[in-house]
């Protein structure tokens, strides 16, 4: 809409045409944006400005999102990142999650109407209705890749979700204690409780298991994936290149997805002991595949190393709950998943390697356990070489006290 006036100017004619025009909202701040320009004819005043107001626009197809509601948006943004993104299931699912989320603020909003402060509202609104914040960024992140869908089909020039403050939580103290880097991983004497509850208390399949993710580090999808040619027992090489993912709502399906980064694919070697149990997993596990077929018709020919008596195969969620069952029989207070043995094996890594002698450099430890980002696994490193550098001292000043005895009596 434009507004087109004259006003005074010192010219022969003895005025000016001044036309204002609006433009699309402020991209941070959501307010007005209006576009003045002043010429000497009206057709002039109008072309001018409606040529700064194109070009804020970017060409946007102005018709059409003055149209399109934000659950529209998001359905067609959903069906292109489907064919075009290449990623997992699971990942999908938590995007519809997502939206179905994100239609309760703004379903029904047209996508050229909703604001920055709306969508800062909206994050707001979010955190004092107890989501928690890890939430609130997936719900912005999801959020962020529609606008920038929407703004690629030329159906607004701004990104409302851009320059956003997310809402901020004060820990307590017992999130600050939890969030320690000590409560990511096993110490050695909890390794041995585990173990040795573990032993004398586990289920079919848990000694396997849980030595198996002590001693390789790999993930409890990667895990559950694994099939028995995965497994040399020749060379004791294990090979990962794909991760188990039961879709929601499935009925018991599954289906085998690549691994979230190209790093996770990778295959190391595990000690003697561990082939050798799973050896013997193999044949209790063909002895109970027998069993079960001779007395029911809905087995499922399966070559996974962990599997259910019908041949199907374990999940994430049954190995969480085979591992809470044993923490809760033993002393530690740590909350410990099975995914805590992954950071415990590259704590047990570095430690043999300093103890040794034969310092184990940070490449070798990622290309195990899969790491492409060196973050997590330099913080476990730089804390347990810190922690071990500290107890050398201590060792040192206990093996040599009567020296320094016998120095502090020499000054007195």
């Amino acid at each position: 809409m434009a507004s087109v006036f004259k006003i005074p100017a010192k010219n022969k004619q003895g005025y000016k045409w001044k036309c204002v025009m609006e433009g699309p909202p402020d991209p941070v701040t959501g307010k007005r944006q209006q576009v003045p320009r002043v010429r000497d004819t009206q057709k002039e005043a109008i072309a001018a400005a409606q040529a700064v107001v194109d070009r804020m626009k970017g060409g946007t197809d102005t018709k059409r999102a003055k149209k399109m509601k934000f659950n529209e948006a998001a359905e067609e943004w959903l069906q292109d990142y489907l064919v075009t993104s290449g990623v997992k299931g699971k990942t999908i699912e938590a995007h519809v999650s997502d939206i179905n989320l994100l239609n309760k603020y703004y379903g029904n909003a047209l996508i050229d109407k909703i604001t920055h402060s709306q969508h800062q509202k909206m994050l707001n609104n979010m955190f004092t209705e107890g989501y928690e914040i890890t939430s609130i960024y997936r719900y912005h992140s999801t959020a962020n890749l529609i606008f920038k869908w929407i703004i690629k089909e030329n159906l607004r020039v701004d990104n409302p979700c851009q320059n956003i403050k997310m809402p901020k939580k004060q820990q307590t103290v017992l999130e600050v204690k939890n969030n320690a880097l000590e409560e990511k991983y096993l110490e050695r004497n909890e390794i041995e409780e585990f173990l040795e509850v573990l032993q004398n208390h586990g289920l079919g399949d848990d000694l396997e298991t849980f030595y198996f993710l002590l001693f390789s580090g790999v993930r409890p999808g990667e895990f559950c994936a694994l099939d028995w040619p995965d497994f040399n027992f020749e060379t004791h090489d294990v090979h990962i290149y794909k991760t188990l993912h039961f879709p929601q709502g499935g009925n018991g399906a599954y289906e085998l997805t690549p691994p979230k980064t190209t790093g996770s694919v990778r295959t190391f070697d595990v000690d003697e002991f561990i082939v050798e149990m799973f050896k013997k997993l193999k044949t209790k596990q063909s002895a109970r595949h027998k069993r079960y077929k001779e007395l029911h018709d809905d087995f499922v020919e399966t070559q996974f190393i962990l599997t259910n008596n019908n041949g199907t195969p374990f999940t994430n969620w049954k190995l969480v709950n085979r591992m809470a069952r044993l923490m809760k029989l033993t002393n530690i207070k740590k909350h410990a998943t099975p995914h805590i043995f992954r950071h415990t094996h590259i704590t047990m890594l570095i430690e043999a390697s300093i103890a040794s002698g034969s310092q184990i450099d940070l490449k070798t430890i990622m290309k195990r356990v899969g790491h492409d980002d060196a973050k997590t696994t330099l913080k476990i490193y730089t804390h347990v070489t810190e922690r071990m550098m500290q107890s050398s001292s201590d060792k040192l000043k206990i093996h040599f006290q009567n020296i320094l005895n016998h120095k502090d009596q020499q000054e007195m």
